[in-house]
């Protein structure tokens, strides 16, 4: 049966074509009995209009672009991200917008490409920008690009003023982590940090030192980049170097501290009892590790809910505005459990000095 037009559809209820635009496209100029005939019209039908040409009639593509600059292989392994994803999906659904996303590895000529052809043929109504950088070019370039877009996840101290974005409190966060190492008896701690070019990574970094000065502990920084090897690959440097090794591990994703836990069943050292991990990032691996890993619960479908909704509402009326994510949950787990509770002592007295315990 051939698809029904707008003409059709006006024919059958008797009335113009220009009000079954707009009863369908949610526009204004008809009464709402008249758009509640036409939309039941098009249900009856199962009719929906045409996805270009609603396009068209609002001068809009229909979609939001969102460029990630990460090897597409750790993208299809990090759940982080494919939660945010299913977050941004869902406000994108609500609002009849599709997502275009494209993977462009860690070259920041091709993401700056990318906006200039999204731009130049209108591909998308607006971008969605993550992982804000020092001296971060990507405002000033989709500014004169005509392009509205969303920053998810800009550290509080450097919260845009002149366009929509999400932050996080960082100090908040890493404050939350040490704090319960200090409280399990660790003294020196190691951070294995991602790329130090993404201000979050600084933010947090600072933020551990900080609490870590606090309460007397030593912090020893490692830079990684996110994936399982570099977690692994951190463990060995890290245990092997000269002088005392650190009796807990903080790793800035859940990836990189499974990593981490595969290393120290190589070197045959114990977590928690020789070696505490914590992950800045939940995740169902952590969960389902053994031991299972502390990690933060930092609900990053709900953060990419928030970042698309920010966008629509910025396409839908201009509205600029600057939203927090609420402030995560440590999800305590095996991994941190005390030293005596590992060694399967009977009471507090029984805990070798400093809390933990000693190597095999």
């Amino acid at each position: 049966m051939a698809k029904e037009t707008i003409a059709g559809l006006a024919k059958r209820l008797g009335i113009s074509k220009a009000s079954v635009s707009y009863a369908l496209n949610g526009q204004p100029g008809v009464s709402e009995l008249t758009r509640r005939r036409v939309l039941d019209l098009a249900e009856e039908l199962e009719w929906y209009p045409s996805s270009s040409a609603r396009a068209l009639s609002r001068s809009r593509a229909g979609a939001v672009g969102m460029v990630l600059s990460a090897d597409p292989l750790l993208i299809g392994t990090e759940p982080y991200y494919m939660a945010m994803l299913a977050g941004i999906e869902t406000a994108l659904a609500e609002g009849d917008m599709a997502l275009m996303l494209r993977m462009v590895g860690k070259d920041p000529a091709q993401e700056r490409a990318t906006y200039e052809r999204w731009a130049g043929e209108r591909k998308v109504d607006g971008v969605l920008v993550f992982d804000h950088l020092h001296d971060d070019p990507r405002p000033a370039l989709l500014e004169r690009l005509g392009m509205p877009f969303v920053l998810h996840g800009a550290p509080e101290s450097a919260a845009p003023a002149v366009f929509s974005g999400t932050t996080t409190d960082h100090a908040g966060e890493a404050a939350t982590i040490v704090d319960h190492l200090h409280d399990r008896g660790h003294r020196r701690i190691a951070h294995v940090s991602g790329p130090h070019t993404f201000l979050h990574e600084e933010e947090r970094i600072r933020g551990v030192a900080a609490c870590a000065a606090g309460h007397g502990i030593e912090v020893v920084p490692f830079e990684a980049d996110y994936a399982l090897k570099a977690g692994h690959d951190a463990v060995v440097a890290l245990l092997q170097a000269p002088g005392d090794r650190p009796t807990a591990m903080i790793f800035g994703n859940d990836l990189m501290s499974m990593g981490g836990l595969l290393a120290l069943r190589e070197l045959g050292l114990r977590c928690p009892g020789d070696v505490a991990i914590v992950s800045w990032d939940d995740s169902l691996h952590c969960q389902l590790a053994s031991p299972a890993v502390t990690a933060l619960s930092r609900n990053p479908g709900m953060q990419g809910r928030v970042a698309a909704e920010l966008l629509l509402a910025l396409l839908d009326a201009g509205t600029i505005q600057t939203r927090p994510i609420p402030v995560s949950e440590l999800v305590v787990r095996a991994s941190t459990a005390p030293a005596w509770d590992a060694l399967g002592a009977v009471d507090a007295g029984q805990v070798p000095a400093g809390g933990i315990s000693p190597l095999l």
